[in-house]
């Protein structure tokens, strides 16, 4: 038997999975609860191995939150959020406590029955919408922390008029307003910046500015 907790705090659909996964042969629940702090006590009272979380129940995020909480306890605890909640950004919030799967609210029974089934089995049956959005974020922030390695790098060969040059480009200087500032000729702020794209890899000076606001590195520069 695959022993199931419940979190969700509508009454009625509680009530109405619990009875639909009961029908299933190999499905047994063995306790509800309507609030995040509710499943908390009864991840830590009873053995089960597959979790319903709803995310959006006391609170917005209650669920996320007592996924963390009950992973802290029991790292090995299986985790499907069955939400409403689609949007990007809350599928990876969810997904980053380690739950196994994410199902969106709307699937016939038959459906949630097979996700449960192949969580248990180790195998998830995630969308192929969450598993994309998921990869994506894994490849931006792998892209991410490439990214700070190579410009911290980078960073340490400037010269102290590079870096100066970088903080005036921050600060959103145009190439002439640089030239009067550091009282020299515009070719040389041009040339300066030819260098500084060589060393970055970019094209263009705005690149250098946006890496450098998306690594949160300005700091470096004084700016």
């Amino acid at each position: 038997m695959i022993r199931v907790l419940i979190a969700e705090d509508f009454p009625v659909l509680r009530e109405d999975l619990k009875e639909k996964l009961e029908q299933a042969p190999d499905i047994e629940v063995v306790g509800c609860a309507q609030s995040g702090k509710e499943i908390e006590a009864l991840a830590s009272e009873k053995e089960a191995d597959i979790i319903l979380m709803d995310i959006e129940m006391e609170t917005m995020n209650a669920g996320i939150l007592a996924a963390e909480h009950i992973r802290e306890v029991k790292p090995d605890q299986k985790i499907i959020y069955l939400t409403a909640h689609e949007t990007e950004q809350m599928i990876i919030t969810a997904m980053g406590t380690g739950a196994v799967d994410y199902i969106v609210k709307g699937e016939p029974v038959e459906q949630i029955l097979y996700h449960i089934r192949a969580a248990f089995d180790g195998h998830p049956a995630m969308k192929a919408r969450i598993q994309e959005t998921i990869m994506n974020e894994y490849k931006r922030l792998q892209r991410s922390e490439k990214s700070l390695l190579f410009f911290i790098n980078n960073v340490s060969q400037l010269t102290a008029a590079e870096r100066e040059l970088v903080r005036l480009l921050l600060e959103e200087k145009k190439v002439k307003e640089i030239a009067a500032i550091r009282c020299v000729e515009v070719i040389t702020v041009k040339t300066q910046i030819k260098s500084l794209l060589r060393k970055f890899g970019c094209s263009r000076s705005k690149e250098i500015v946006q890496l450098i606001r998306e690594l949160n590195l300005q700091h470096l520069f004084g700016a």
